[in-house]
């Protein structure tokens, strides 16, 4: 199976997304940090991780490295390359996601949400790029978020996903003929419970819950829905496609989510 790197991969979202892809066969090197973040409650997640990995006997990874940190990405993709010879995929999930206004977002907020979020997908992808091209091509899924066409009160957040909608567009042009597919995926449901929504409410669940619309399936969406339509673009079954994005949920990058019933 495939040689996988998850950015974010050790929390949330990006943790349902390293044991979804181990569970399938995939070698997943996951990393992330193991401090709370802005807007997260995610912290001290890596050895559980590791356990649980340790438990389904898979020869993934899980390291501890700033995705906005160049030299901490290029050592990740060493070490993958030491311990696989190759890199077949990238997934990039790891994003914070404060809430605010232009107004009350601090200068220093603002260069760490853009520096996660948005250059910690170009550092992984000038990363890897040249190691897939050199075997013949690869896969790349970035995680986005209906925030990407403006929310209210998320102005940083909202502009940085926003970029990765275009990020991954023009990725998948420049690279087309090199046999690289570039998808993105929404998270969908409007209360998928993770580190990020916990952290903008204090750790309600509840209120996170309270108010998301579901999805199709009358539930809201998980982050094994999440990880499992991960999965299916970096399956064979996914071949053709790049330049896609995927809603998990609820419309939420066409001017969704959908209000909740009544």
């Amino acid at each position: 199976m495939s040689v996988v790197i998850v950015t974010g991969g050790t929390f949330g979202i990006g943790r349902s997304i390293t044991l979804t892809l181990a569970s399938r066969g995939h070698n997943v090197v996951a990393f992330g940090l193991d401090s709370p973040q802005i807007s997260s409650t995610a912290a001290n997640s890596i050895p559980g991780l590791r356990e649980e990995l340790k438990k389904m006997d898979s020869d993934s990874h899980v390291l501890e490295a700033d995705v906005s940190k160049s030299d901490q990405v290029n050592r990740v993709v060493e070490f993958t390359l030491k311990s696989f010879s190759r890199i077949d995929a990238l997934v990039n999930n790891a994003a914070i996601g404060p809430l605010g206004s232009i107004l009350d977002t601090p200068e220093d907020v603002w260069d760490r949400v853009i520096s996660v979020n948005l250059k910690g997908p170009y550092l992984t992808c000038k990363a890897v790029l040249p190691h897939m091209i050199a075997r013949g091509g690869g896969s790349i899924v970035n995680i986005g978020s209906g925030a990407g066409w403006g929310k209210p009160n998320m102005f940083a957040y909202s502009t940085s996903k926003g970029g990765i909608f275009s990020f991954s567009a023009a990725l998948a042009y420049d690279f087309l003929h090199d046999k690289i597919r570039v998808n993105t995926v929404v998270p969908g449901g409007g209360g998928i419970v993770t580190g990020m929504s916990l952290g903008r409410v204090g750790g309600d669940v509840e209120k996170v819950r309270r108010n998301g619309p579901g999805t199709a399936a009358g539930r809201h969406a998980t982050g094994d829905d999440i990880a499992k339509s991960v999965a299916f673009l970096l399956s064979k079954d996914a071949e053709t496609l790049s330049g896609t994005v995927i809603d998990v949920g609820c419309f939420s990058h066409q001017g969704g989510p959908v209000p909740a019933p009544r």
